[in-house]
């Protein structure tokens, strides 16, 4: 195998730079900013001093910490019902005789592309009849309606890249359905379960829309609708919009890396044997 020649490695890098800062390059633009005291933010250029003024007005001038967690927890009981459902609903589509799965599918994917702006009204009439409107409860339901559908698609690949084998041998030597499941396929299908809880999770996280139209206390709002009346009426406070975008990021970050390390972990298991 011959190396690559001094060009093509610092063209290498130069792309990998190029990607890392296109990525990182707005989070950090945000840092910076709700570090920036108010008269230097309109200046371009590096601020001159820093200042955590704008923390402590996200902090302490408005209930955000409830906020964020209001958004966590929504976030996490989206992510573990669609999970608890999409995981077995996979495995009975890719491993059992299931009648119709391709329709099955197909009308998930067909809920998924349903833009919000078209299901506002009819489930905001549905929420208003069942009582749920204005509670996390009644945001929690049409979030996993649509989360659902994408943790289904994503879990059936990773079931269908397990060879059906193994659900076979596990049946041979005495385990029921579910045990050939839970035992056999489900740890193996851990890379795409941690793939679906990181999307589903950063989904019901960010999304404004529905919160913005079910919610109307203050102590019930989530982070996109918080930092969206962040603005008054002549003045836009970019450091504190700032600063709380870096602090609702933080719980995408711990979310991101512990369920990377998952994902690598599983990879890895039997890579290497001894």
């Amino acid at each position: 195998m011959t190396s690559r020649s001094p060009l093509a490695r610092a063209g290498l890098m130069l792309a990998v730079f190029a990607a890392m800062s296109f990525c990182v390059g707005p989070f950090v633009f945000q840092a910076i900013t709700s570090l920036t005291p108010d008269r230097d933010i309109a200046r371009t250029g590096l601020p001159s001093t820093l200042t955590l003024d704008h923390y402590a007005s996200a902090l302490a001038g408005r209930p955000f910490m409830h906020v964020v967690q209001n958004s966590i927890v929504v976030s996490s009981v989206v992510t573990v019902v669609s999970l608890a459902i999409a995981a077995p609903a996979a495995f009975a589509i890719v491993k059992l005789r299931v009648r119709g799965k391709r329709l099955l599918l197909a009308a998930a994917l067909a809920i998924s592309m349903f833009p919000p702006i078209a299901t506002v009204s009819p489930l905001y009439l549905a929420l208003r009849r069942a009582g749920l409107l204005d509670s996390l409860l009644g945001l929690t339901i049409p979030y996993t309606t649509f989360a659902l559908p994408l943790a289904l698609w994503i879990l059936t690949g990773f079931f269908q890249d397990i060879p059906d084998d193994l659900y076979l041998a596990a049946r041979i030597d005495g385990c029921s359905m579910f045990s050939a499941f839970r035992k056999v396929l489900l740890p193996l299908a851990m890379p795409g379960i941690a793939t679906a809880a990181i999307l589903t999770f950063i989904f019901a996280y960010n999304e404004f829309l529905y919160a913005l139209t079910f919610l109307s206390s203050p102590d019930k709002r989530t982070i996109p609708v918080a930092i969206s009346l962040f603005a008054g009426e002549h003045t836009e406070p970019w450091g504190d919009i700032a600063a709380a975008s870096i602090i609702s990021t933080l719980p995408l970050v711990v979310v991101a890396v512990t369920f990377q390390r998952k994902i690598v972990r599983a990879l890895t298991a039997g890579a290497v044997k001894g």
